[in-house]
């Protein structure tokens, strides 16, 4: 059976209970058109680049679906009649990622890479040297 990677993009006034039930339907239909689906990932809400149907953030969750192309062209049609959905996108892969997805990883990272704020920054004075940003407080006060 083919594989797929499902994303879709729920509206912001939507509860995460909500969005969880949209996806439980979404796979009960695959299943019930002979498909399965092996990986299910909310990413949580998430701010938009920019806003769709008057939304600036949108509910993400994804769906790796081994099913057969009938099963994803229902729930891409039951998605556009849907208004709590916002945007799908279906791409059909040769295999399932193991483990958690890309969007994961990246939360997972930069939780890590924030206990290290790096080096200060400076500024310039009047006559064009740097001054560290120390300095400016200390003088300040």
């Amino acid at each position: 059976m083919p594989m797929y990677e499902h994303v879709y993009l729920a509206r912001q006034d939507l509860s995460a209970q909500q969005v969880e039930e949209l996806t439980t339907q979404l796979s009960g239909v695959i299943g019930q058109m002979g498909g399965k689906v092996t990986k299910n990932e909310y990413w949580g809400l998430k701010s938009l680049t920019y806003r769709i149907r008057k939304n600036r953030k949108a509910h993400m969750t994804l769906l790796n679906v081994d099913a057969p192309p009938a099963a994803l062209n229902e729930i891409e049609r039951q998605e556009r009649l849907n208004e709590d959905v916002l945007r799908y996108l279906t791409i059909r892969v040769e295999a399932h990622e193991e483990g958690p997805s890309a969007m994961m990883r990246k939360s997972d990272r930069d939780r890590d890479e924030r206990g290290d704020r790096g080096p200060r920054r400076s500024r310039r004075d009047e006559g064009g040297d740097d001054i560290d940003v120390v300095d400016v407080i200390a003088v300040e006060e």
